[in-house]
């Protein structure tokens, strides 16, 4: 089927505009995943966007998500809550000292528990910790519809919007593919 989608880019241009949330009443962890794991980091994109047509990636090959995360700029941060993880961000410093926050979610059983506010607010403070002059992030239409708010809601200002028609299949293909849900 052929949709409309609504891309929103937005940035934060110091760290005083942060606006921090606070951790739900979870036993929470965040940790850096410092070892690359490609098995690990295709599990976290699957399961968080597979409800949300996130398909960039899935035909990457071992090769190449480890070449990727062999990468000095990137860091994979996961949120855990009794030991199972519930969310990651992945963070990629770039040129001109820009950090992206490249893919950012929560675990479908783990929304709706404040858990995204808290470890969007982690994860931005530790962009801020790589030196950067900007961070920066863009939704879509496609992603949770509860994206675009949380990240206004840690102080992120749209600086762009777009719109462009795409064919996807008549509903995401979920967390595990091939699997009904």
């Amino acid at each position: 089927m052929l949709v409309e989608v609504k891309t929103w880019y937005l940035e934060m241009l110091d760290p005083k505009y942060l606006h921090p949330s606070d951790p739900g009443n979870y036993e929470l962890r965040i940790e850096q995943a410092k070892i690359p794991s490609p098995e690990f980091s295709r599990f976290l994109y699957s399961s968080v966007g597979g409800n949300y047509f996130w398909s960039d990636r899935l035909s990457w090959n071992y090769e190449r998500w480890q070449n990727y995360l062999n990468r000095k700029e990137v860091e994979t941060w996961v949120a855990y809550i009794s030991g199972t993880p519930a969310g990651y961000i992945e963070l990629e410093k770039q040129p001109e000292d820009n950090v992206e926050v490249a893919y950012f979610g929560i675990l479908p059983q783990f929304t709706g528990q404040r858990l995204g506010g808290h470890l969007l607010s982690v994860g931005v403070k530790r962009a801020w910790e790589m030196r950067a002059k900007r961070v920066w992030v863009h939704t879509c239409s496609l992603d949770s519809p509860h994206a675009l708010a949380n990240y206004q809601a840690r102080g992120f200002q749209i600086y762009q919007q777009k719109v462009h028609s795409q064919e996807l299949p008549d509903k995401p293909i979920g967390p595990w593919l091939g699997a009904d849900s």
